[in-house]
């Protein structure tokens, strides 16, 4: 996923030590050397061509690695490009594992069986040894992104200065094109089902997500609030869980690309998996809210209005057929894989020795409040 950047009430990093929000894109810590070896690995797909401008973004994320550079063609064209590559699993990750091909097959599904604007790709490698790690290529988008530091929820960026109509365009685009993405054809995505048998995809989603909290807190102290989260999900379990399409995973407008108020790419597929398309709905509300949450918090009105949950289910509603259920549901079970991320950050900067460990580890958890509220049953009433 490409983990929301938010501003945490934490310690300044010390000078001998990284950001959280800066990691080490080139294993080797010179950008030649990657320049050297991307240029070599395409030479033997596109002779001739020449990697120029090649940069590693400041806002890379804590996930897959970025890199942006320019082809520059025989023909004297150039195609400006973005590499993605898995991050160094001696670094500490956010995930366990990154699977650079599942990503890319996800994206060729979407081109080819949607209308779902998606990057042109351009290559996979997924032999470690040319690039340093895993990755792919694809063609780069014009375009902007609603930032996620400062959030788009804050004033001062283009979605927030925008008028009602263009955000409400742009809101509206962005349902429909979930809604799009959730046509892909199931039979084809059987590299997104897991190994065992026997569960729902549902079941099988929670499981998965039950172990990667696991790893999460392996040789720390558990999570009182997403163990209450855990149980209250069982409780509130959909009695129909509904029909399973390709979930996009990290479904949220700050993995979109706008050209004006129109979506022109849909990115970032980590958290691809099979399920219902409740899973989205729910991350996508929930997404916009955890940002919301923390704009108000931070003394500002934020965007009140946009993304509303009625809206947005009546526009996928509309856009689908599909008539949404159980939100409280998914809506508390994408907090609470947020939660499990935040967490992982938290102890990453632990880790890093930018902030100390907390006696409390739920205070790792930015949304902290909105999860005990959601928990409760009281988030969504007031």
């Amino acid at each position: 996923m490409a983990t929301p950047s938010v501003p945490q009430p934490v310690a300044k990093p010390s000078a001998d030590k990284p950001s959280v929000t800066r990691r080490s894109v080139i294993r080797a810590g010179d950008p030649e050397q990657l320049r050297g070896r991307l240029a070599a690995w395409i030479d033997g797909w596109r002779p001739g061509a020449v990697v120029t401008e090649l940069t590693v973004p400041e806002a890379n994320g804590m996930s897959s690695e970025t890199v942006l550079f320019d082809l520059r063609l025989p023909d004297g064209g150039v195609q400006p490009c973005v590499l993605r590559l898995a991050p160094d699993p001696d670094g500490y990750t956010v995930f366990p594992r990154y699977d650079m091909e599942r990503q890319y097959r996800c994206i060729e599904l979407v081109a080819a069986h949607t209308r779902a604007p998606v990057p042109r790709l351009l290559r996979l490698e997924t032999d470690p040894e040319p690039l340093g790690a895993p990755g792919f290529v694809m063609a780069r988008v014009d375009g902007r992104v609603p930032p996620d530091l400062m959030p788009y929820t804050y004033s001062g960026n283009w979605l927030h200065e925008a008028s009602d109509a263009e955000r409400a365009q742009l809101q509206r685009a962005s349902v429909e094109v979930l809604a799009e993405l959730h046509r892909v054809p199931v039979a084809e995505a059987g590299f997104l089902r897991p190994a065992e048998s026997g569960q729902t995809p549902l079941r099988q989603h929670v499981k998965q997500q039950r172990a990667y909290y696991d790893w999460v807190v392996a040789g720390r102290a558990a999570s009182p609030l997403i163990e209450r989260a855990f149980a209250r999900l069982e409780r509130l379990w959909p009695v129909h869980e509904g029909e399973t399409v390709l979930s996009w995973g990290d479904a949220r407008i700050g993995n979109i690309v706008y050209q004006g108020f129109t979506p022109a790419a849909v990115l970032d597929w980590e958290m691809a998996a099979l399920g219902p398309r409740e899973l989205d709905l729910g991350w996508f509300v929930f997404l916009h809210r955890f940002f919301q949450d923390l704009t108000v918090a931070f003394g500002q009105a934020g965007l009140p209005d946009f993304l509303d949950r009625d809206t947005v289910v009546a526009q996928y509603t509309e856009a689908s057929g599909h008539v949404p259920h159980d939100l409280e549901f998914f809506t508390l079970y994408a907090a609470l894989r947020h939660a499990v991320v935040m967490l992982r950050i938290g102890y990453r900067q632990v880790h890093l020795g930018e902030t100390e460990a907390p006696d409390d580890p739920d205070r790792l958890i930015l949304h902290r409040a909105t999860l005990e509220a959601m928990v409760e049953g009281r988030y969504w009433s007031h």
